[in-house]
């Protein structure tokens, strides 16, 4: 699977990713968003999407681990990966045809994005 994480750039940015390596992804709690949460395994693929001014995909990263001991709240743990060619502003989906139906357009607040192979492979493009 692959998901769409988004985050404050003056909170936590993919340069901080960058500089930690690893991250447990914490301060989640719309219920779909968990929910999306629950749903990720190892090795899954994610994009780290700036919000606030910035609103654009700029980074890449990889779940780790995840571990759903309380299951209100799993805790999952990506390590990051690589900037993307070019950061994609929402602007650019919105005019993507493949992001029609996609939460990422219709659920703006929603945090945690799952993605279908076609919209990640659209943001690794440069």
């Amino acid at each position: 699977m692959h998901y769409l994480l988004k985050t404050e750039p003056d909170a936590y940015s993919f340069a901080d990713l960058e500089r930690d390596g690893v991250t447990d992804w914490t301060g989640v709690t719309n219920p779909t968003a968990v929910k999306h949460l629950r749903e990720m395994k190892h090795g899954d693929k994610l994009l780290i999407y700036h919000t606030g001014g910035e609103k654009q995909a700029v980074g890449s990263a990889t779940v780790t681990a995840v571990n759903a001991v309380d299951p209100k709240v799993p805790l999952v743990t990506i390590k990051a990966a690589a900037p993307l060619p070019r950061p994609k502003s929402l602007a650019e989906v919105k005019e993507t045809a493949l992001f029609a139906d996609s939460p990422l357009v219709k659920q703006g607040r929603l945090s945690v994005v799952p993605l279908s192979q076609a919209q990640y492979e659209w943001f690794l493009k440069s």
